[in-house]
């Protein structure tokens, strides 16, 4: 299914914890890729999206918590998502309309919809999603294997990339 423009009216938002001895590549493949693959296969939700972001000041440090966690965002077509998320989804908010994006002008955008933009966003969710999908189930993603794919998706636009070990510009 295509990637469509959210509608901004039925905005929710609920968090997944990066735990110490979790990688953030693991929680994609393990949680959010199976948890928004049965929202969208019984029609729960249209678009989504997620990033990191520090935890919410409502969701309690644990011990050896890196303050981190995944904040998905999702246009759900029911009632009340907390019924059916799993019990790692804690946090778990209506949120009001989004009708901008830090650091993207809507002045620029064709009709000025930003709607269009958070479409974008959420492919960009499902291009990582797909990505990681492709690997053998049973086997930790190299970093290296990662940036690869990376590299190939800034290199259409001549960007450049940093290196996640030592933050350096890496030419393409």
């Amino acid at each position: 299914m295509k990637m469509q423009r959210p509608d901004l009216d039925r905005m929710w938002e609920t968090h997944i914890r990066i735990l110490p001895h979790e990688k953030p590549i693991n929680i994609i493949r393990l949680k959010i890729r199976p948890l928004i693959s049965r929202l969208r296969d019984e029609d729960m939700i249209g678009w989504y999206h997620f990033l990191v972001h520090p935890r919410p000041s409502e969701l309690p440090p644990i011990e050896g918590d890196a303050n981190r966690c995944f904040p998905i965002r999702f246009e759900f077509k029911g009632t009340d998502p907390d019924r059916i998320l799993p019990d790692y989804c804690v946090v778990t908010r209506k949120i009001g309309r989004i009708e901008s994006i830090h650091g993207i002008d809507k002045s620029l955008l064709k009709g000025q919809r930003i709607e269009d933009a958070w479409r974008v966003i959420g492919e960009q969710s499902e291009w990582i999603m797909n990505m990681l999908d492709i690997h053998k189930d049973d086997v930790d993603v190299p970093l290296d294997q990662i940036m690869q794919f990376l590299h190939y998706f800034f290199n259409m636009m001549q960007l450049g990339v940093h290196c996640p070990k030592c933050r350096t510009l890496i030419p393409l």
